[in-house]
């Protein structure tokens, strides 16, 4: 379709046309989950993952799965998509929300979903030439609860840590929990490399359960490299020897900065390389 297009409850539709009715609950509340996913060569990448962690997170909200939908049908939603836009690289965003009336208390639970496709100019995970600078954010703390791992469409907290980096010319902040531990970054999960261990916080910090991230324990593991879930707290941001930060389209990216410590790269290169590896 001329002008691209994206997938709405299982059917093509030209982009840039109204999807959604303004009483639409992912509108008004928020009231759903999304995952982002990466395609490369024109397939997208650890669908089992993102499938298994879509469908865990929409039993804790109490929404339906989508009709039709599921991890067979949505890898060939994607695919369509690809041919369809022209883009064998690209981030995918699929978005499901509770389809039903109600206000605060929604009058049922079956559900909608849609997919969109955003080409992106690498044709596989590369490294950050750049070294990423970052800072601690102050002005909140994330609270841990049952939600707290989820990719729910609330994204405030997020969008407010961005423009708090965007005032201060920062590439991304770290986020903290009501304990004021280091759980993750302001768009995804954080790693630090201390003497060639690598460690992260556990989900039960309050981080995202990050794709990009079980990933990067699968193969640290599978590669002989030693990795722990633990807290971490600012004194371990300053004696680490790298920090890395990951999500599931960009994969492992590395920081030079956190304020007046230098950080180098050797392990987030290597995750790199071990992370094309195993997908080629």
């Amino acid at each position: 379709m001329e002008g691209g297009a994206l997938v709405v409850n299982g059917e093509l539709v030209p982009a840039g046309r109204p999807v959604i009715a303004v009483d639409n609950r992912a509108y008004r509340y928020g009231d759903g989950l999304f995952e982002s996913i990466r395609v490369v060569n024109g397939q997208p990448c650890f669908i089992g993952a993102h499938w298994a962690r879509l469908t865990e997170a929409l039993k804790v909200l109490r929404i339906n799965c989508p009709d039709g939908l599921n991890e067979r049908t949505l890898k060939a939603h994607i695919e369509r998509l690809v041919v369809e836009c022209g883009h064998a690289s690209a981030r995918i965003r699929l978005t499901v929300y509770r389809d039903a009336p109600g206000h605060y208390r929604p009058e049922g639970n079956n559900s909608g979903y849609t997919i969109a496709l955003t080409p992106l100019s690498s044709a596989n995970y590369i490294l950050n030439h750049e070294g990423l600078v970052t800072d601690i954010w102050p002005e909140m703390r994330k609270q841990v609860n049952r939600l707290s791992s989820l990719k729910t469409l609330n994204g405030q907290l997020y969008v407010m840590a961005g423009l708090w980096c965007m005032d201060r010319g920062l590439d991304d902040c770290l986020l903290q929990n009501d304990k004021g531990n280091i759980i993750e970054s302001g768009s995804g999960n954080v790693f630090i490399v201390s003497n060639g261990v690598l460690y992260t916080p556990p989900l039960s910090d309050g981080c995202i359960g990050g794709v990009m991230r079980m990933q990067v324990i699968n193969l640290a593991v599978t590669n002989g490299i030693k990795v722990y879930e633990t807290s971490l707290n600012p004194q371990n941001l300053l004696a680490a020897d790298e920090l890395i930060m990951t999500n599931a389209v960009r994969g492992p990216q590395w920081a030079a900065a956190y304020r007046t410590k230098r950080y180098t790269h050797r392990m987030a290169l290597h995750l790199v390389d071990l992370l094309v590896k195993s997908i080629a």
